[in-house]
């Protein structure tokens, strides 16, 4: 079916499909993002309760005892406005892929619904030159 098809119309189709998998890639990558955001709120709510206890940090297969827990939670914290900021512009990358994503299948309905389909005039033309 696809020979059949204007080139135009299989590009369309073709940007259409990649859009799918960049749509699918910035929401998974969004949704990891936003379960270490909660994971670092978690963390620092925790760590802001420990008094003078003894804290430890997990680097690799290591326990090392934490000697400045204050500068610890600034770090944690910095890392979670990071991670804020990250998922902010996931989600603003989601709505314009999502925006075009929805164009282009209007385009490609458009277009198979036959020749006449394309005369119709858009929205925003006045017919006036």
């Amino acid at each position: 079916m696809m020979d059949s098809l204007p080139p135009k119309v299989q590009n369309q189709i073709a940007q259409f499909q990649q859009l799918t998998q960049q749509i699918q890639m910035v929401t998974t990558q969004k949704i990891q993002l936003e379960s270490q955001v909660r994971e670092l709120d978690k963390t620092i709510q925790e760590l802001e309760k420990v008094g003078d206890e003894s804290v430890y940090r997990n680097v690799g297969s290591l326990l090392i005892q934490v000697k400045d827990k204050a500068a610890l939670l600034g770090e944690l914290k910095e890392q979670k406005e990071t991670t804020e900021v990250r998922v902010k512009t996931l989600d603003r990358q989601d709505k314009h892929l999502r925006e075009r994503h929805q164009t282009l299948q209007q385009q490609i309905t458009q277009a198979l619904q036959g020749p006449g389909a394309e005369a119709v005039p858009k929205p925003d033309d006045s017919g006036s030159s």
